[in-house]
């Protein structure tokens, strides 16, 4: 397969970048995405030329590193699937290619394609987790819990924090994130000690970082890879107006 790559290349944030021209001759469409990147990048290196940066980790689709915007979709063409686990075999012989990082304010980037996505640590930091005494391990039977409400917060919990919500929205919201991370604790009986302040927290911590605000396109959803529903911004905005009111009497 061949095929022609319009490669992002920026030295640090504060370097101008530039689209690089790459022709590919060799490319099996079993390979993955980041498997035609690593020839790629061996190529370079034979030739004494600076590889192409980009991040990955797991390559299973299940740590959210690899993140890239392919013809101007966050993780590429298919749908539900991060770039790792894109194949070659959804492209087609001669076809274009332009490949750049994930494109944010609050996601600048380090080098070609590699942005810092710290930001989202830092939303988890201010909130995204249980602190209270639980006390011994509970028998998984000993705590109620409705089948519906535990499987939407497993599907909260799927979110991997890849970024692809915040890339594709064109007012750059981190709200699909952040209501998921917010949502798979306000749905279980552990969470619901900190479930105000948390929601407080983690939405004043994502306006801090400068991230948009949420104008219902619908984008974030249609490039997430796990799926997350637009449903749990619905519940984080719920659960933000509430601690609100209820702090402001207090």
């Amino acid at each position: 397969m061949k095929l022609t790559l319009h490669i992002w290349r920026q030295k640090n944030a504060q370097s101008k970048g530039h689209f690089e021209k790459f022709q590919m001759n060799d490319v099996s469409e079993d390979m993955s995405f980041l498997e035609m990147l690593d020839l790629l990048n061996e190529r370079l290196i034979s030739e004494g030329k600076d590889a192409i940066a980009f991040d990955h980790d797991c390559r299973e689709g299940i740590c959210g590193a690899c993140s890239l915007t392919i013809n101007g979709t966050p993780h590429g063409p298919e749908a539900a699937t991060t770039t790792c686990q894109l194949h070659m075999r959804k492209f087609k012989d001669g076809d274009t290619l332009y490949i750049e990082p994930f494109r944010s304010r609050a996601f600048p980037v380090i080098k070609d394609l590699i942005v810092d996505r710290s930001a989202f640590d830092r939303i988890m930091a201010a909130g995204g987790f249980v602190s209270v005494r639980t006390g011994q391990p509970q028998d998984a039977n000993a705590i109620p819990i409705s089948k519906e409400k535990a499987d939407l917060a497993m599907d909260a919990a799927a979110c991997i924090g890849c970024g692809a919500c915040v890339a594709s929205c064109p007012n750059g919201a981190a709200m699909l994130f952040v209501s998921a991370k917010i949502s798979q604790f306000a749905m279980l009986p552990q969470g619901q000690p900190e479930r105000k302040r948390r929601a407080l927290n983690m939405v004043n911590q994502m306006d801090k970082e400068g991230f948009g605000a949420c104008t219902n396109h619908y984008e974030c959803e249609a490039v997430c890879p796990k799926k997350i529903s637009v449903r749990f911004i619905a519940q984080m905005n719920r659960d933000y107006l509430k601690a609100r009111i209820l702090k402001e009497k207090d």
